[in-house]
């Protein structure tokens, strides 16, 4: 059945409301700034766009003079996912340190310090915290980014993120729902499934959605993944019986749904970004999240008329968008600092981060303990970055070791042939190595086992999720690779 329409005018700006592209630059382009006038309401930043505080308040500051209640979004999960520092590391660990800790309160204080400094550089709209339990420890997009594997260990450190975020006036919006923690593939890549059956399901992956709800999380992202106990047919981004049933009806959520990235390949590789994004609205998404790495203003004028001829040719109907567009614009109003209600004043605390990242660190001796007092050579066994992390973002423990230690010197090695090098670079120094994620690659385990041999007192820090046996004299685990986790590393090193 064809639905009658309004008008174009409104359809149009209904249609740009919805959307929620990014662009290139540290300023704004004019097409955006345009675009902003003729009724697009979102945009998200990533780490391409963010120099500084300064420059990123006077960027949101062209925005809002444009549009007063613009919704400004970024990726800024704290740890290994930062925007805000991309090119030094973040001053917050993320998930899985706060998680090791089990200190709500930590997490609910760490997440409104991260609120502060966000809303203080004009951002209103925080795609996080992840809410996925990670129960496949091989997951090469999750890891480190979840609170932990335990169920309700993950739930209760959503509410408390959620809660502290959005107490500094920041919008949270809690992924990925219906749960990325049980895949092995990354959704950027290829489209992930999950086999588990629907009781599994709603005591495992749903449960810290739930929490998050009852918090208030003001938006849920949906997830790029195939989960056929609950739809056999459609991945959830583009699910009705998933966004609507489950999410609206059965969980009885009521605020903004906006999808992860459209450009991802699993849904742009299989449907596209036009028809996908046309039955993501369909299935009850609000807000189509486009920008990563689609930056232009063609993208945004393509899908702009793809939803209006969808509107036109009855196979989205006028309500859902309109309905769409209410739910993004009412967000757009509670999150626009004009209109935010004064907040209790609390002292900012810039040394949480550090703080919680030190309470993190478990340190295991597998022998006799042999003081670090000397300078040692810093070998980093680099994993390829999943696309969330990014390549930009430095980590490791080198540079807090060469100010500990003078004379400590660095290298980072990849591939087979890694600890060999490795080992030849060291020239007889005591080595200290950095692993990420030693489970997830073979050949970072046989690098390991070659420093060890050759040298028993070889320190080992593992700076992604710890489920290979402790070794090393001693083993560090900072449960993430944030810039402060390197530095809480660093001196439990020195500490012995």
């Amino acid at each position: 059945m064809t639905t009658s329409t309004t008008g174009t005018d409104t359809l149009t700006r209904d249609a740009l409301t919805v959307l929620q592209p990014g662009f290139t630059g540290t300023t704004a382009p004019d097409w955006v700034l345009r675009r902003l006038g003729e009724g697009l309401t979102s945009v998200g930043l990533f780490g391409r766009n963010v120099a500084s505080p300064g420059q990123l308040a006077a960027l949101t500051g062209q925005l809002r003079a444009e549009c007063p209640e613009v919704l400004v979004a970024i990726d800024e999960e704290g740890g290994d996912v930062t925007r805000l520092e991309v090119r030094t590391g973040s001053s917050f660990p993320g998930n899985h340190a706060l998680g090791t800790v089990d200190d709500t309160d930590l997490t609910g204080a760490v997440a409104a310090e991260l609120g502060r400094r966000l809303a203080s550089c004009g951002v209103n709209f925080n795609w996080a915290p992840s809410a996925d339990v990670n129960s496949d420890p091989a997951n090469p997009v999750i890891g480190v980014r979840s609170f932990g594997a335990d169920t309700g260990l993950v739930a209760r450190h959503t509410a408390a993120y959620v809660a502290g975020l959005q107490s500094a006036g920041v919008a949270a919006c809690t992924k990925h729902f219906p749960g990325h923690g049980d895949t092995s593939v990354d959704s950027h890549h290829a489209l992930p499934r999950i086999d588990a059956d629907a009781a599994v399901l709603a005591e495992r992956e749903l449960e810290p959605f739930r929490a998050a709800i009852a918090t208030g999380s003001r938006a849920v992202m949906s997830a790029h993944i195939l989960v056929p106990a609950l739809d056999p047919d459609r991945p959830a981004t583009l699910s009705r019986r998933i966004l609507t049933d489950l999410l609206r009806g059965e969980l009885g959520y009521d605020g903004l749904i906006v999808t992860d990235g459209m450009e991802m390949r699993a849904i742009a590789g299989s449907y596209g970004i036009e028809r996908g994004s046309v039955l993501a609205l369909a299935a009850g998404a609000d807000a189509i999240c486009v920008g990563g790495g689609l930056t232009d203003e063609e993208t945004v004028r393509r899908l702009c008329d793809t939803l209006v001829e969808a509107v036109r040719s009855g196979e989205l109907p006028e309500e859902r968008l309109a309905d769409a567009a209410r739910r993004v614009r009412a967000l757009a109003r509670w999150a626009a600092p004009a209109r935010r209600a004064p907040q209790p004043a609390v002292a900012p605390d810039p040394g949480i981060g550090l703080a919680a990242a030190r309470r993190a660190v478990t340190v295991t001796r597998t022998g006799p303990a042999v003081p670090v007092t000397a300078p040692v050579y810093v070998a980093t066994f680099s994993p390829e970055a999943n696309i969330a992390v990014g390549d930009e973002t430095p980590w490791g423990v080198g540079a807090e070791l060469e100010r500990l230690l003078p004379g400590t010197t660095t290298g980072s090695f990849t591939g087979p042939d890694a600890g060999a090098r490795a080992l030849e670079a060291a020239a007889g120094r005591r080595v200290v190595a950095v692993v990420r994620d030693e489970h997830r690659h073979p050949w970072m385990r046989t690098a390991l086992d070659i420093l060890l041999a050759a040298g028993p007192d070889t320190v080992v820090v593992e700076m992604g999720v710890p489920q290979s046996a402790p070794r090393g004299a001693p083993h560090v685990a900072t449960h993430g690779a944030a810039r402060v986790c390197g530095t809480a590393a660093a001196e439990a090193v020195v500490a012995g």
